[in-house]
């Protein structure tokens, strides 16, 4: 359920809940928050963008050096000449791209203060019987068995909740496969690690993704994995957990989805919790209507916006039905789209998952 980020509309925030990795993250009920000692003027989130741009900064360098060594060796003068000039202009571009991301970072800074993100994780707090949640999300259902297949942009997504559990830091997490096929090619395989808390907080301790290629003339024209890029766990080299979604989402919250500096950095903002087609012209956009009219009737769902600290001003929107969680994501910069077509929950009294329409 953590399909690709698109983009969002920016609206008034109140910042309750405030997002770190570039800034301080309020949590949920029975997670403590990292504090500023009183008196202090804390500047956690700049150090924190300061760093990370140091980081980058060396990171370009160090191919630009790695690229001249390689022009050094190349004997033809004109094409050493011009070997040079694109290293030149490689670093160029890259250093820019550093500056991009530094100013993208301090502005989320600016949104939400200063204080470090290092949520207190108590497993006393969690459920651990998937088979009998106690207080389950409604809008981020973890039932062992439910299934959600997204079409769009040339995609097919599925997800499964399975009967596995991981124990992260202490705390049990239901595992959901997440595959994308392009469309008929395995390109993406992830499992996600959720916690459900015992306030239906549901937090997200991780993924183990896989990026694949089918390559055309193969025999067996079998996927090859090429990358495990943006995979993150809670605890490990520094990695921290996220909300995948709030017990109570109110308009103009933000919070961190992962916090894996430099690798996986995703954030969201609540954008509204009554959401009907027809209501919000804006959030209308690209919305299919007649998905929206099945599964927001009662003007409850939610819609959210999705952004990278890693990808300056790339924003999504994703839509939320109670009972059936996300349904529709949208980028609204070019009306791309992933939406529900097909799902199977062993409890659905309400069949809509019979109903959805096609694209």
């Amino acid at each position: 359920m953590t399909t690709g980020t698109f983009g969002r509309r920016l609206t008034a925030r109140t910042a309750r809940l405030a997002i770190a990795l570039a800034g301080g993250l309020g949590l949920s009920t029975g997670v403590a928050t990292a504090k500023v000692a009183s008196g202090t003027k804390a500047h956690f989130c700049t150090d924190t963008s300061n760093a990370w741009f140091k980081s980058c900064s060396a990171a370009a360098a160090d191919d630009y050096w790695v690229a001249k060594a390689k022009c050094i060796n190349v004997s033809d003068d004109t094409a050493r000449a011009d070997c040079f000039q694109t290293a030149k202009d490689d670093r160029k571009e890259a250093a820019g791209s550093c500056k991009e991301g530094l100013d993208w970072r301090l502005s989320i800074c600016k949104k939400t203060g200063q204080e470090r993100y290092d949520p207190a994780i108590d497993p006393a707090n969690f459920e651990t019987d998937y088979h009998h949640l106690m207080n389950p999300n409604v809008y981020f259902p973890l039932g062992i068995g439910n299934h959600w297949k997204y079409a769009g942009s040339g995609e097919i997504n599925t997800v499964d909740i399975l009967d596995h559990t991981k124990l992260i830091s202490g705390v049990t997490c239901i595992v959901a496969q997440d595959l994308v096929f392009d469309p008929v090619n395995l390109s993406e395989s992830t499992n996600d690690w959720y916690c459900q808390a015992k306030d239906t907080t549901v937090w997200y301790f991780g993924e183990e993704t896989g990026e694949y290629v089918t390559t055309p003339g193969d025999d067996p024209p079998l996927p090859e994995l090429v990358t495990i890029e943006g995979s993150f766990k809670q605890g490990r080299d520094g990695s921290k957990a996220g909300i995948i979604f709030e017990a109570s989402p109110a308009v103009g919250d933000t919070y961190v989805e992962e916090s894996a500096i430099g690798d996986a950095e995703d954030a969201t903002d609540i954008l509204s919790t009554t959401y009907a087609y027809g209501t919000d012209k804006a959030l209308d956009q690209f919305v299919p209507a007649a998905l929206a009219n099945l599964l927001c009737a009662n003007h409850d769902c939610v819609v959210t916006s999705n952004y990278s600290l890693l990808e300056p001003n790339v924003f999504g929107h994703k839509y939320y039905a109670r009972g059936i969680g996300v349904f529709l994501e949208v980028d609204p910069a070019t009306g791309d789209l992933s939406q529900l077509v097909d799902c199977d929950f062993p409890a659905d009294p309400d069949a809509r998952c019979k109903q959805l329409p096609q694209p």
